[in-house]
């Protein structure tokens, strides 16, 4: 058996990130008289659960606390418009409200959303400067929908872009990659980099999920940056084969091709089996077996950069377990605590990689080998 190679990891929380307050919805519908109210699905509970079970564990004593702050609305603005900045305050301070794609928003919102970006940042200081080998930001409000002017899909500001451009601009760092297996497609960084060379996008997700109309695979980056968007739409139902290919045969080969300086992550639990918002059946395993090749990648191109931001994943009983296997993961430190769905969810039929799934990875491939890739 293979000894973990153990990594000194930094872990960003606040307590102020589950003081977000997304109002009472019914999931994703705004409650009235045929509608109970209940909780919205970007609640507090996921990402508290996933603390709770850290501080519970001995992964408590092995991570290295990153302090978030605030980010500066100069850092802000290197991606967003003064328009969405001053939009999203000025609707925080007059007491809250829909803000636009199903994301409610409360009076501290938008001051805890400049702490989860600079709690990315922070993490991106880090990492580089060789402080931790990694980084994981349990980060609330997610980020990985919101574009340059849009608040979408619970996401106000884009904390992995962000990131990316604090990357650039502080640390010079030029070739940068990102990886998205949330269940829903990371629009907001391929938005941003559509037509960059020097920025890999990565989108693992469901077809065709959310947002309505992106994340093909014929969506694959403009001008320059042609062939430098990958998509990889998956069929509802796909599990552990489904993605443990995917990984194998197209993320990590186009992670090799690109040789990037660092990569992040947008870490999204939702193509879970447990998950309430999407139809993918994967385990904690599937994650730490995803992480581990994002690892070994980074460990070949980055000198071991690599930096995760929580983005969805809606099961308060699952996500903890999925969080705590990518921790086990990147920081090479077994807790001994079992995931207690395991084995439930590995037993599920169609588990492994199936002829038609097969058939979307290589369409996916077929279309890179067209433009070259």
């Amino acid at each position: 058996m293979t000894t973990p190679t153990r990594r000194k990891t930094g872990f960003v929380y606040a307590e102020q990130f589950m003081w977000h307050d997304t109002q009472r919805y019914n999931l994703l519908i705004a409650p009235g008289l045929t509608v109970q109210p209940g909780e919205h699905a970007e609640n507090e509970e996921t990402k508290r659960r996933f603390r709770n079970l850290v501080a519970a564990t001995t992964m408590e004593d092995e991570l290295l606390r990153i302090k978030a702050r605030p980010a500066t609305e100069p850092e802000l603005l290197r991606f967003h418009s003064q328009k969405h900045i001053s939009t999203l305050d000025a609707l925080c301070k007059s007491g809250g409200g829909e803000a636009g794609g199903k994301t409610p928003v409360g009076p501290a919102s938008f001051d805890i959303a400049r702490l989860a970006v600079g709690g990315v940042l922070e993490a991106v200081d880090a990492v580089i400067g060789g402080t931790v080998d990694n980084a994981y930001v349990l980060c609330r409000p997610p980020g990985h929908h919101a574009e340059r002017e849009l608040v979408t899909g619970f996401c106000l500001f884009a904390n992995g872009v962000l990131g990316i451009e604090h990357a650039r601009a502080v640390h010079g760092l030029k070739r940068i990659a990102v990886v998205d297996y949330d269940v829903h497609h990371g629009n907001g960084a391929e938005s941003a980099y559509y037509d960059d060379p020097d920025i890999l996008t990565i989108s693992m997700h469901q077809d065709n999920l959310f947002p309505p109309g992106r994340g093909a695979v014929d969506h694959s980056g403009a001008g320059a940056g042609a062939g430098a968007n990958l998509n990889i739409p998956l069929f509802p139902g796909s599990g552990s084969g489904a993605y443990r290919a995917a990984f194998d045969q197209l993320v990590v080969p186009a992670l090799r091709a690109f040789k990037p300086e660092m990569i992040f992550v947008a870490s999204g639990f939702d193509a879970a089996a447990l998950d309430p918002l999407g139809h993918m059946m994967l385990s904690s395993q599937d994650y730490a077996y995803m992480t581990n090749s994002l690892l070994g990648i980074a460990d070949e191109f980055c000198a071991g950069r690599l930096l995760m931001t929580h983005e969805g994943g809606y099961s308060a009983a699952y996500v903890p377990y999925c969080g705590l296997a990518v921790l086990e993961a990147m920081s090479g430190h077994a807790t001994g605590v079992d995931d207690p769905f395991l084995g439930f969810i590995e037993n599920y039929g169609g588990q492994a990689l199936q002829p038609h799934q097969q058939m979307a990875i290589d369409r996916v491939a077929a279309h890179r080998a067209s433009l070259g890739g």
